[in-house]
């Protein structure tokens, strides 16, 4: 099993992937169009067999009109995609585990907040988690919007119960590449957050669509400012300090909003 990570240089920077099996067959993973798509395939020889879909947002589905018709390939999403997601032909459902080749699977995380359809899928090697492909839940260094049919309470809840507890290790493939400038945000409520200062500059050296740069659990610990609830200087910039951790993450993703 291989991941391929493609930056497709869109207007909003959307990340296409797909997971590329041992038998040759591969999943695609919110593609942004079928040339970019089709173009992987072609260079690695592979044949899809099936699109995923993490919600409805036409910006990770518009691919799929023109892969079906290709490839005559199934599409998985969220039972509330329906109606929604154009050629969707198997619901998956919270816990499912979803066997793609010997050793490999796919276990379905159900995670409302940025729409009320939005699956996450934690990447089982061995029964171990190594990845996590995130839609547009938990972005590298920030976590998606509420503004277009999601809720702020129902992402604080599934960041806090399903994202604070994964290990360390785990890779994060979001949707979007956003990292540059959610660093900048934590930096304009952290500005002493040295992690953040170090990786940017790192970001901002970085150039390469073909390998863009990934971050761990780990690494979100230390300048996601939705994973820092309790920080002091966090709490202080927001002006809540004796708030809950409810109050801080909604103040946070308000200031976010207009920032």
């Amino acid at each position: 099993m291989k991941i391929h990570q493609v930056d497709t240089k869109s207007e909003l920077d959307n990340f296409t992937y797909v997971i590329e099996l041992n038998d040759g067959s591969a999943v695609a993973i919110d593609p942004w169009d079928d040339a970019i798509t089709n173009q992987l395939l072609l260079d690695n020889k592979l044949s899809l067999q099936a699109i995923i879909n993490t919600h409805e947002h036409w910006d990770h589905i518009q691919g799929n009109t023109q892969l079906v018709a290709q490839h005559g390939c199934e599409v998985w999403a969220h039972a509330n995609g329906q109606g929604k997601i154009p050629g969707l032909s198997r619901i998956l459902n919270t816990g499912e585990i979803i066997a793609l080749e010997s050793g490999v699977e796919l276990k379905v995380l159900n995670t409302p907040g940025h729409t009320t359809a939005h699956l996450c899928f934690v990447v089982l090697e061995q029964g171990t988690a190594k990845a996590v492909f995130t839609g547009d839940t938990l972005f590298n260094a920030g976590v998606g919007h509420c503004r277009s049919g999601g809720d702020v309470d129902a992402l604080y809840q599934t960041i806090v119960d399903q994202f604070h507890s994964l290990d360390n290790s785990i890779v994060i493939y979001p949707g979007h590449n956003y990292l540059a400038n959610n660093l900048r945000f934590t930096l304009s409520i952290e500005p002493d957050n040295q992690d953040a200062q170090d990786w940017l500059v790192r970001v901002e050296g970085h150039h390469d669509a073909v390998k863009p740069l990934t971050t761990c659990i780990g690494d979100e610990r230390k300048f996601n400012t939705f994973f820092r609830l309790n920080n002091a200087g966090i709490r202080a910039a927001l002006g809540c300090e004796s708030g809950s951790d409810a109050q801080v993450f909604t103040a946070l993703r308000a200031r976010r909003d207009t920032w």
